[in-house]
């Protein structure tokens, strides 16, 4: 069964505006509410992909609160903060992570225009001393109140759309499709205007088909 022309349309519009040199890493959040409100952020700013530590493998989330945005993020799992650190550097990200010491720098005063991760802890412990001793700079974000930390999903919302702003007000902002790869972007076209059907294709090892202009699968 094909795609109907609008659903394509929409799903295209989407994925040509997603960036892969932005992007979350999220440890020891727990609550699934947090981390759907997380990942419903990543979407709304476009992030391609979303980090977490979860040892066992999963992330639960709330469906009514991340509104779907699960199926549009992808998410990485990762079984330690030394292996998600590790990884992210791997790909070229600079570590930033929200931690309040004499080193944090406010956040308003870094540049995030290029390879940003954010890095975010659970309100009450923070970030893990094997996490912060990762990170290429500490930043934080200036409290005025009796409250010295933010809610962990706010924080992120705040640190995300900073990028945004900053990448908006250079012109930086992918819109047909350049903040991703070409083979990725294929393949999540594919995966995303036929989901019920890429999980069969995975299974056979079967290489995913071109689609054309209008998302018919070319025979």
């Amino acid at each position: 069964m094909s795609v109907l022309p609008r659903r394509f349309k929409r799903i295209k519009s989407v994925l040509n505006r997603r960036i892969q040199d932005l992007t979350v890493l999220v440890e020891g959040v727990s609550k699934p509410h947090n981390l759907s409100a997380i990942l419903r952020t990543c979407d709304a700013a476009g992030v391609f992909e979303a980090n977490f530590i979860c040892k066992k493998n999963e992330v639960k989330t709330f469906n009514s609160t991340a509104q779907g945005s699960q199926k549009w993020v992808k998410l990485n799992n990762h079984s330690s903060s030394i292996d998600a650190a590790k990884k992210l550097k791997e790909k070229g990200f600079r570590l930033f992570g929200t931690t309040l010491n004499k080193k944090s720098i406010d956040y308003r005063k870094l540049d995030f225009t290029q390879n940003t991760c954010f890095i975010l802890g659970a309100e009450k412990w923070g970030l893990s001393d094997d996490l912060l001793a990762e990170v290429d700079e500490c930043i934080y974000i200036p409290m005025y109140g009796m409250v010295q930390s933010l809610n962990v999903s706010v924080a992120a919302s705040i640190l995300l759309f900073e990028a945004i702003r900053q990448r908006d007000r250079l012109g930086l902002l992918p819109k047909n499709g350049e903040g991703i790869d070409q083979q990725k972007y294929q393949r999540t076209l594919f995966e995303w205007a036929y989901p019920e059907i890429k999980d069969s294709y995975t299974k056979n090892n079967y290489e995913y088909p071109e689609i054309d202009e209008n998302g018919e699968i070319c025979k």
